[in-house]
């Protein structure tokens, strides 16, 4: 089993050309350098990536990796020209480098489940006086989390006791029984029900999300980013990748099976068996263009209130949204 990083295959055809768009002459085609995570953000690139290593797509390499600092650092000296990544860690590297990045895709809505060994928990209301044990402190979970709970008139640390501990702990607990509530994400939280019957889902955090958030945003946890610089010279190739991208993702979500043994396969989830229950959950989506903006600034501003350091202490100027 690899531990950290998975190279899939790179074949490239040479001297190959694309028409440009339009008003621009022909251009030699580039190699694409993608880094696509472990877990929910990576799943919808499957399609590309077993097309990249059967030849069928001639242009791409794949690094893959559990590390969202790996796919930073990478994207920041060079080595990778487009990259998955959260997208709380999208706004904070559009910040780190100045704007030397672009979100040209949004690729997973809300990932966070609230499980009950029970069946007490009906609304956001029936969280008061329980004890919520999760992960991600000082992150995303915990602000998503408090923003819920206070929109529905429940304090944290109040109201509502939240517990935090590693995700493998999260789940350890729950599994055990010695935890009546937690927060997890997908697959973690698929984890979880698979292995005792008797946690149930108790609450889906992007639906509750929906229905307290100020504008139209949706909670989107997972993007696509470019670099300016590849995006400047080789505009053929992102839009060419982003059509593949979104054909990747309508294969996942429309052949369930033969999607979770691609995800399996490239070691994106751990097993196809947990790989289906969970692909249903990860809120997979593809929005592009013009659209990106108005899904995801509501979520930015929610993170800036809650802290200004998780989206890089700045909200993203609007070159950050690729339109083209």
């Amino acid at each position: 089993m690899m531990r950290f990083k998975k190279i899939v295959a790179l074949a490239v055809a040479g001297a190959l050309t694309v028409a440009s768009l339009a008003g621009c002459g022909k251009k030699e085609e580039a190699e694409v350098r993608v880094g696509v995570l472990k877990g929910p953000t990576g799943i919808g690139a499957v399609e590309i990536m077993d097309k990249s290593e059967s030849g069928e797509y001639e242009k791409y390499s794949f690094t893959l990796t559990p590390d969202v600092q790996d796919i930073v650092a990478k994207l920041t000296n060079g080595d990778l020209d487009i990259g998955a990544l959260p997208t709380n860690v999208a706004a904070t590297l559009y910040n780190k480098t100045s704007g030397d990045v672009r979100i040209i895709a949004l690729n997973c809505l809300g990932v966070l489940y609230i499980l009950e060994n029970g069946d007490s928990i009906k609304s956001v209301a029936d969280l008061k006086g329980k004890t919520i044990v999760t992960t991600g402190q000082g992150s995303n979970p915990e602000y998503v989390l408090n923003f819920i709970l206070r929109k529905n008139g429940l304090e944290p640390g109040q109201d509502v006791t939240v517990e935090f501990k590693e995700s493998s702990d999260v789940v350890t607990t729950m599994v055990s029984g010695k935890a009546d509530v937690c927060m997890l994400p997908v697959p973690a939280a698929t984890t979880v029900l698979a292995k005792n019957k008797n946690v149930r889902e108790a609450l889906d955090v992007t639906a509750e999300y929906d229905k307290v958030a100020d504008d139209d945003s949706r909670l989107t946890m997972g993007s696509l980013v470019a670099r300016k610089s590849f995006i400047d010279e080789h505009p053929d190739d992102i839009k060419l990748f982003l059509e593949r991208y979104s054909k990747s993702i309508e294969h996942v979500l429309s052949d369930l099976d033969a999607s979770a043994e691609l995800v399996a396969k490239y070691e994106i989830v751990g097993a196809a068996a947990i790989a289906k229950q969970a692909i249903p959950k990860c809120g997979i989506v593809c929005i592009t263009g013009k659209d990106i903006k108005p899904a995801i600034e509501g979520y930015y501003k929610v993170l800036f209130e809650a802290s200004p350091k998780a989206i890089g202490g700045a909200m993203p100027g609007d070159d950050f949204y690729y339109e083209k």
